[in-house]
């Protein structure tokens, strides 16, 4: 009978974050996003499917890092997390005073749509440090 309940409470989730997901679709104006490579950023990832990386609360936010701007509307970013694992597939890092990690397994493209609040921008050598784990990734 648990599991059943915690089936139902995922579809609600999902359901509603269907709903709000339409709602940054069709008015977000990506004219007024200004982001950059570098820049650490809450981002509206969703609830997503199987083992992706989600995001958290009513917005379904997590923080991103923006690894390269494609144009105003598109970005290559990475989750960050507060958990700590020491993998190919995870990089930790120290950002104002707390060590965070970016998910390398989930980078990805979104749309700029789903940026909501700059947080701030990594130092070049972090950065470098994130991108030299990307490409050993591969």
């Amino acid at each position: 009978m648990e599991n059943k309940s915690i089936d139902n409470q995922k579809k609600s989730n999902f359901i509603k974050w269907a709903e709000y997901k339409s709602k940054i679709h069709f008015t977000r104006n990506t004219n007024q996003i200004l982001f950059h490579a570098r820049e650490i950023w809450w981002a509206s990832l969703g609830i997503n499917i199987g083992y992706e990386e989600d995001g958290k609360h009513y917005r379904h936010e997590r923080p991103i890092l923006i690894i390269k701007k494609y144009n105003k509307d598109l970005a290559l970013a990475v989750p960050l997390s507060s958990k700590l694992k020491n993998n190919l597939y995870y990089y930790s890092f120290i950002f104002e005073d707390k060590k965070i990690s970016a998910l390398i397994s989930q980078i990805r493209i979104i749309s700029s749509k789903r940026l909501v609040n700059r947080v701030g921008r990594l130092n070049r050598s972090i950065y470098k440090s994130v991108i030299e784990k990307i490409k050993d990734s591969f």
